[in-house]
């Protein structure tokens, strides 16, 4: 029996641009968005924040010492940079209302509900703020545990937070590669396509809605 429903969030629970049609207005994804505010080459930027990006993502360095190597490195402040990245990600990334209003209709049914996602020390600040990871009742982000998906330990540690089985849960994520390992513990899992082709994977698996 299902007793809790676990969430990613980028692409899921909010809709990035990468689920817009881009236009000559609609700069397309926040990378591209800081590149361009930087005036510097995307190959160069994406050169420049790399490991550092990398290391944020499992929380192997705090926020302070992320902004000072990468503005280093961008030829900018840390003030100016995560001001850059603040704002990109509040322009490019929105909440998914409908699937919201699902997950807490769920979460009355007597489900728990839980987020497990990878981000970044400035993703998570716009993508999972506090205000909003309360109304769950688990929340497991890479760059607060140490370690991301596709490796096994995040869904072990999520698993443990909830006190439940793997059979005992869904698993919700946008990306293959983060649902192989999932499925491998023995969660059920769905690819997340869009809000009503999840419902209909919810009801095959008997979940009450």
């Amino acid at each position: 029996m299902i007793k809790a429903i676990i969430f990613d969030i980028g692409n899921v629970l909010v809709k990035g641009s990468l689920l817009k049609k881009p236009t000559k207005n609609h700069i397309h994804g926040v990378h591209e968005y800081v590149a361009i505010k930087l005036n510097i080459a995307l190959d160069q930027y994406f050169d420049s924040i790399d490991t550092t990006y990398a290391k944020s993502m499992e929380g192997k360095l705090p926020k302070k010492k992320v902004l000072e190597i990468m503005s280093k490195n961008l030829k900018t402040t840390p003030k100016r940079l995560e001001k850059l990245y603040i704002k990109s990600y509040k322009r490019q990334f929105k909440k998914n209302k409908e699937l919201f209003r699902l997950v807490f209709r769920l979460r009355k049914k007597g489900y728990k509900i839980a987020i497990l996602s990878d981000q970044w020390h400035l993703s998570k600040e716009v993508l999972a703020s506090k205000k909003l990871m309360k109304k769950f009742d688990v929340v497991v982000i890479s760059c607060d545990v140490g370690v991301r998906k596709p490796n096994s330990k995040i869904y072990k540690i999520v698993l443990k937070k909830l006190n439940l089985p793997a059979k005992g849960c869904v698993f919700i994520d946008n990306q293959m590669w983060n649902i192989k390992p999932a499925k491998k513990l023995g969660m059920k899992t769905i690819l997340f396509k869009d809000t009503n082709q999840l419902i209909k994977e919810l009801n095959k698996l008997e979940v009450n809605i």
